[in-house]
């Protein structure tokens, strides 16, 4: 069932590729102001898993979305969402932040991590598959992955199994791992909002 739902998703997302970046108002792809400094939670996680976050060899340009990538990042999205319990790192660890890799429950980073990590063994770049950090419209700050391809740049979240492009979420882009170094943040500069003018 699982499999020809996202079959039939895929297939229906592929037929519209060509209306991507024409019918949305702002970039499909983000736009970058700068360095930004990294999450407490990324920089304590790199130093436990230096290979994750090894430099890679540069930028190596945004991923050609073909129809099979397409499936990939949907199904990877999917059953991520599906497989791992959502639990806070106080729940889990005993403490308020914590970055993992999850094996059976986790919290919005660690969930963008393994996405980030299948993506990678299925061969999408590490300087595509870059974790991010937003605004939901309460405020509170969420965790998401985003993927960077030639038709821009979309978005694999714990809260739905849709995979968007960035611009046509509800979120507030704040940083994400820069595509050249994925020991470094860049600042997003999300001009969808007023309110963004004000986040440092």
């Amino acid at each position: 069932m699982m499999h020809s739902l996202i079959r039939s998703a895929a297939t229906a997302t592929v037929l519209t590729f060509g209306l991507f970046g024409l019918a949305n108002a702002a970039p499909a792809t983000m736009p970058i102001t700068g360095n930004a400094p990294p999450p407490i939670g990324h920089y304590q996680f790199c130093r436990e898993n230096p290979s994750e976050c090894a430099y890679a060899g540069g930028d190596a340009g945004p991923a050609v979305l073909t129809e099979e990538r397409w499936k990939e990042m949907l199904k990877i999205n999917y059953t991520v969402n599906s497989t791992i319990k959502p639990m806070t790192d106080m729940d889990l660890y005993g403490v308020e932040e914590k970055w993992a890799i999850p094996t059976w429950a986790g919290d919005c980073e660690d969930f963008a991590l393994l996405k980030r990590k299948e993506l990678i063994d299925a061969g999408f770049s590490p300087s595509d598959t870059l974790m991010t950090v937003v605004l939901q419209p309460n405020g509170e700050g969420h965790a998401v992955l985003t993927v960077r391809t030639d038709h821009g740049d979309f978005i694999l979240d714990n809260m739905r199994n849709k995979v968007m492009l960035w611009s046509d979420t509800e979120y507030t882009y704040l940083k994400r791992v820069s595509a050249a170094d994925p020991s470094r943040w860049v600042k997003i500069q999300d001009g969808r909002t007023v309110a963004v003018g004000s986040v440092n």
